[in-house]
């Protein structure tokens, strides 16, 4: 198994101050943000909005590893949903330009993915997209890139959202074959700043992977937050353009496949000054068979 490296060695020694239009690509080393235990032993949390009068935002901390994420452009093929978690697209046309809209992404982008989906996701025979999230690399932005770790749900919030978004014949499509998967693509790329780094799952322990309550005001879900392990091997696919789609595997009922891709926005060093926030829109879906 091919393991992480935490030298700079490989990464290439390119100044690019001067150049705006410079989009950084190959291999590079950035620190990502890990998973740290909370010191008293309790179970992690975290609020997704604000949290109640005296309790902290989250209870567990960042551990911060150097890692080498390896470019994937050029490569696309040698990865594969069943065994990485994570699956890329090109040339993907969108009727959806401006992305202004909650009501107008749900009528006109949503069918799109729903579609993508159906014709990619081998099996699939029914799609439930269920929510959205822009998120944007500026001050005052409601959302912006996540720079930890993560896994956006766990087998058990997978079972909970299944239950919540198809009531009428969950416990059916609990017998089933059933996963979700975040459809993932830039909003104005290519990106140059903040880009998307993911880790084959085939690399990754489960052991390493630790189950977060996600609180929400009306309800608690579930989120994995991961523990570094040198054996993860991370990736990126340099300057995604706004053609361009990415899977990634939240959870998968069935063994034996790549069931899960932990995945990090990072800040590459080579990204040049001047260079726009990345802007992007993930799409979180539940697909059935």
């Amino acid at each position: 198994m091919s393991t992480t490296t935490t030298t700079q060695t490989s990464a290439p020694k390119i100044s690019t101050a001067q150049d705006a239009s410079y989009i950084p690509r190959g291999p590079v080393t950035a620190s990502l943000s890990f998973y740290k235990a909370p010191e008293d032993g309790s179970k992690p949390f975290n609020y997704v909005e604000e949290q109640p009068e005296g309790q902290p935002q989250r209870n567990f901390d960042d551990e911060y590893h150097d890692v080498q994420m390896n470019d994937i452009r050029g490569h696309e093929s040698d990865f594969r949903l069943d065994i990485d978690a994570f699956q890329t697209f090109q040339n993907i046309p969108s009727e959806e330009k401006d992305f202004a809209d909650d009501e107008h992404i749900k009528q006109t982008y949503y069918p799109e993915v729903e579609k993508l989906l159906l014709d990619n996701v081998p099996g699939a025979h029914k799609v439930v997209l269920f929510d959205h999230t822009i998120r944007r690399a500026a001050p005052n932005a409601s959302r912006t890139p996540v720079t930890r770790t993560h896994v956006d749900q766990t087998m058990r919030s997978t079972e909970w959202r299944v239950r919540l978004h198809s009531p009428d014949d969950a416990d059916e499509l609990l017998k089933g074959r059933y996963r979700i998967i975040n459809v993932w693509r830039p909003l104005n790329g290519p990106v140059q700043s903040f880009p998307l780094g993911f880790a084959s799952a085939n690399t990754v322990d489960d052991r390493d992977l630790i189950g977060v309550e996600h609180r929400y005001p009306e309800r608690t879900g579930e989120t994995a937050a991961v523990r570094f392990n040198p054996n993860q091997k991370f990736y990126y696919w340099s300057g995604m353009t706004n053609d361009e789609r990415l899977f990634l595997k939240c959870f998968d009922s069935q063994d034996g496949v790549g069931q899960r891709v932990p995945h990090t926005a990072f800040v590459d060093p080579r990204t040049p000054e001047g260079a726009p926030g990345r802007e992007s829109i993930e799409v979180r879906a539940l697909v059935y068979g």
